[in-house]
């Protein structure tokens, strides 16, 4: 029985108090009740009776680091999933410390420079380097040339990062920038003396929200808040004071909001707050926070604990940490709880909270702010994607003289849903009007509307059909025949500017130019080429090597044999030999050449200048040619070549490996095609008449077959949609250049008279960049854009190396050669001319036995000629029988009895040998009588 009532009790209060509660806790050191107010009320805005949360505040003085580790200690031993940071900057290092021992995540909501992804925390202030780059492109659209940066404390400076960047000498952005620190205390006067005394009219102003106001009032006392001068407030909290006694003083004072505090959801949040201020002080406090006072912590508090509790929600999570400050491990699910945390993203107070690689809040978008004699205008909104954007007027509306003007009239713009001019914008909001789409027509109206000041209705095209004349009826359809019979005022898509349409509709300038191109797959891989090692040189250039080596090779046998120096005595051992040899026979001459194309050498070696000339220059010419060709193999081997089915639209047209292709039915790009005369546009235009089966209803399809497996198709479009395609799909690729040249335009009636304000309002955004702008954002950067960017990087094929690429060395091998010719002439006709003398025979008659001896090339051996008496050169020949006698016994003797003196030749110096060396002529003659005294 007692079991029984226990069990019943426990039922009973299972049923009565549901879930346990989760505690997050909070240390909260601005010396009021605000903050802890902010945090109870979020906290119960996101607690149910089937997921309870409750907020554990602790309360601490400001500045003191003891009382912040106390309240941190108590506020673990609740169990607490977390833990909201003091805003004490000593404070907040502090309790850190102990949060990332321990590893339960903290939550910060004011600025902390100091913060980095090593911390066991994360932040929903705006990252600062982010917050100064928003601050920089104001001022670069202000074109600010020179200003003064006004700040309050040392901590601040790093919001000033981007700024600083501003002044980029190596650029030329030369930017004058001057820096003043506010004293401490609240009189500023004097410093802003200062600065009304150098002349700066620009000011940059970075300080605390409670110094603000006090800075305006001072800087209106002191004169330096007058129409000539323009003010940029850093923080984001300038909404917050009152700004009425500034209005009227003509300034241009520029700040930034992160939200509208008049929105419903804050207006509410403000009530709550000061509900809860007035229960905490007892109804001390009646009114903390005014209907415009909403500051951006107390904004960035909501939005926290909303993260928090969905990042507790995600994870399932059901205990708290269960550590202490006497604990010696931390919380298990601490690391991953902050890990979830840095890659959620909900939508907030202060917007879109998503946290970049390092789990800071990179990504916010904020409105500019201009404040007005009526009170704060929106003039532009700032985001890291798009930088600075302007929401307000600032051209005037476009007017010629004699037509309407456009200022507050409503007109019904006609678009079609094609990426990426019209599409349906993707939001989890149900969307009503203008709101449901986006696209880069939808945004380039728009610009002119807000440059001609008309408002404007978008119009779908359901069928999608741009509109073709057909020439039985004369009738137009699609959105043509819309805009023709004035049931739309504007069309805007990608729609191509046609002779034929232009006689129909007028058309603005061209906001976008273009050319008929081929979409096809990406370029296969090349098989490898069993006879790749020739790929290096081109043919001409193997051509021109194989005619240098022949020529090279014949050149030495030839110098060779004019070279003196070549001749060589075969027998060392032998004194007078019979016979000299010629070490470059035709064979050698080619194993030599050879032997050094392949780097490998020879035995053979010149000895001659002319013949070791010839060499040199060859070798240097195989060192280059050796050195390009292993260097350009390399890039042959390595680079992975691509094996491309059609380069040209010639190649289409030729319908190489079975390719069938096709264009959009009833559109520009198949009727450029019908209309041409020229006869290859013809020939395709023919060949997809006959096959109406390859024509597509849409871009898509094409794109689909393009891709396709199954089907080797190509699909003709304009060029700026398959700019588009290829960035999102990895697996085609635009082929062959711009077949034309056209353009895209806005549509409207024949003889409208906004055609020249339109007009005119588009070479101003081209002008200005904006178009260009516009289409990086979304061909490049919108919905999947840049996928591919880096795709094709490094791909380029190496190419083989021709004729102007190594010809310098041909000349070089051709020039040594042709040196080396006339060094062995030389060298020849001074050995005859020696020879000629000592012999006493003819020069003429020498040379001639020579030339007649190199031209033979029968042999590779010559005779030595041996000394006799030899008639005089000049006066003729004595056939007496006395002088053959003699001449019988000289011979004798020298063949017999050489002196030393006359007829030694050392093996040893063969320059000796060559000198001594005997007239062919003179030979001839001992020999035959040297025959006749033997016998």
């Amino acid at each position: 029985m007692h079991c029984k009532s226990q069990l019943l009790v426990f039922i009973i209060s299972f049923f009565a108090y549901g879930k346990a509660q989760k505690n997050i806790g909070a240390i909260c050191d601005d010396g009021g009740f605000v903050l802890e107010a902010a945090f109870t009320v979020a906290i119960e805005s996101v607690s149910s009776e089937d997921d309870p949360y409750e907020a554990k505040v602790v309360r601490t003085t400001p500045g003191d680091v003891l009382e912040a580790h106390n309240a941190m200690c108590s506020v673990l031993e609740g169990n607490v999933f977390g833990v909201f940071a003091p805003t004490n900057e000593k404070a907040l290092m502090h309790v850190q410390s102990i949060s990332d021992f321990l590893e339960v995540p903290q939550i910060l909501v004011d600025q902390s420079v100091a913060h980095n992804r090593n911390w066991s925390a994360i932040n929903l202030y705006p990252n600062h380097i982010t917050y100064s780059q928003a601050f920089a492109d104001i001022i670069g659209n202000k074109g600010w040339e020179e200003f003064t940066i006004i700040y309050e404390g040392a901590e601040l400076l790093p919001f000033f990062d981007a700024i600083f960047a501003l002044q980029d000498l190596e650029a030329g952005n030369e930017v004058l920038m001057t820096v003043v620190q506010l004293p401490d205390g609240d009189d500023f006067r004097s410093h802003l003396q200062t600065i009304k005394k150098s002349g700066s009219l620009n000011y940059l102003v970075n300080c605390r929200r409670e110094t603000l106001e006090t800075f305006l009032q001072q800087a209106q006392q002191v004169g330096i808040m007058s129409d000539e001068h323009s003010y940029v407030i850093m923080n984001p909290d300038f909404q917050t004071i009152d700004l009425d006694p500034f209005k009227y003083g003509g300034s241009n004072i520029t700040g930034v909001r992160f939200f509208d505090p008049s929105v419903e959801a804050l207006q509410n949040y403000i009530k709550s707050i000061n509900a809860k201020v007035a229960e905490l002080s007892e109804d001390q406090i009646p009114e903390a926070v005014t209907e415009n006072g909403l500051t951006l912590s107390l904004a960035l508090m909501y939005d926290a604990v909303m993260l928090y509790v969905a990042a507790v929600k995600a994870m399932a999570l059901e205990d708290g940490s269960s550590v202490t400050c006497e604990s010696g491990t931390g919380w298990a699910f601490g690391s991953t709880l902050l890990n979830n945390l840095k890659t959620m993203e909900i939508e907030g107070l202060t917007g879109l909270i998503k946290f970049d690689d390092d789990g800071l809040r990179s990504y916010f978008e904020i409105e500019i702010l201009e404040l007005m004699a009526h009170g704060i205008e929106t003039v532009a909104t700032w985001n890291i994607e798009e930088g600075y954007k302007e929401t307000r007027v600032i051209i005037p509306a476009a007017e010629v003289e004699g037509s309407e003007s456009m200022k507050g009239k409503h007109f019904i713009v006609l678009t079609a849903l094609s990426a990426p001019y019209g599409m349906l914008k993707e939001s989890p909001k149900k969307l009503e009007g203008n709101d449901r789409y986006e696209g880069f027509g939808i945004e380039l109206i728009d610009e002119l509307a807000k440059m001609n000041e008309f408002n404007y209705t978008f119009d779908i095209q359901a069928d999608g059909v741009y509109g073709s004349l057909d020439k039985k009826t004369g009738k137009w359809n699609g959105m043509m025949e819309k805009v023709m019979d004035g049931r739309a005022d504007f069309a805007i898509t990608d729609l191509t500017i046609t002779a034929a349409r232009q006689k129909a509709v007028d058309f603005t300038s061209p906001f976008m130019n273009l050319g008929i191109t081929i979409l096809y797959k990406k370029p296969t891989k090349q098989p490898p080429d069993l006879f790749s090692f020739i790929s290096p040189f081109s043919l001409e250039v193997w051509g021109w090597l194989a005619g240098a080596y022949v020529g090279v090779s014949l050149l030495l046998f030839l110098l060779g044999r004019i070279a003196p120096e070549e001749w060589q005595n075969p027998y060392p051992c032998i004194e007078e030999p019979e016979t000299l040899d010629n070490q470059f026979t035709m064979a050698n001459s080619f194993w030599f050449t050879l032997g050094s194309v392949l780097t490998q050498g020879s035995e053979i070696a010149p000895i001659a200048v002319s013949t070791r000339m010839a060499g040199s220059m060859w070798w240097f010419f195989t060192l280059i040619m050796v050195s390009s060709y292993t260097a350009n193999l390399a890039a042959f081997l390595t680079v992975e070549s691509k094996f491309y089915a059609i380069k040209t639209v010639q190649d289409l047209a030729n319908n190489p490996y079975g390719i069938t292709y096709g264009a959009k039915k009833g559109g520009a790009t198949l009727g450029f095609f019908k209309e041409s005369d020229n006869l290859l546009y013809q020939k395709m235009y023919q060949y997809m008449d006959e096959h109406p089966e390859y024509q597509t209803s849409t871009n898509d399809e094409g794109l689909a077959r393009a891709k396709s497996t199954e089907e080797n198709y190509a699909f003709l479009m304009e060029s700026t949609s398959i700019e588009y395609m290829v960035e999102r799909n990895c697996d085609v690729a635009q082929v062959g250049g711009l077949l034309d040249s056209k353009g895209y335009g806005i549509a409207m009636k024949k003889n409208s008279p906004f055609r020249q304000p339109m007009s005119e309002s588009i070479l101003q955004l081209q002008e200005e960049g904006k178009l260009t702008r516009m289409k990086d954002k979304w061909w490049k950067e919108k919905r999947g854009g840049g996928a591919c960017a880096d795709d094709d990087a490094g791909s380029a094929e190496a190419q083989p190396l021709v004729l102007a690429n190594v010809g310098g060395v041909f000349i070089v091998l051709a020039a040594g050669s042709g040196l080396a010719v006339i060094c062995a002439i030389f060298e020849m006709l001074v050995d005859i001319w020696l020879i000629s003398h000592r012999e006493n025979v003819s020069f003429m008659e020498e040379l001639k036995a020579e030339i007649k001896f190199i031209i033979s090339g029968s042999s590779d051996t010559k005779p030595v000629r041996h000394r006799e008496l030899s008639e005089s050169g000049s006066g003729g020949s004595k056939k007496s029988k006395v002088e053959d006698e003699e001449s019988r016994k000289e011979a004798e003797n020298n063949l017999n009895a050489p002196t030393p003196s006359e007829r030694s030749v050392s093996h040893h110096s063969r320059h000796t040998l060559h000198s001594r060396r005997q007239s062919n002529a003179v030979q001839m003659a001992r020999m035959r009588k040297f025959s006749k005294a033997t016998y």
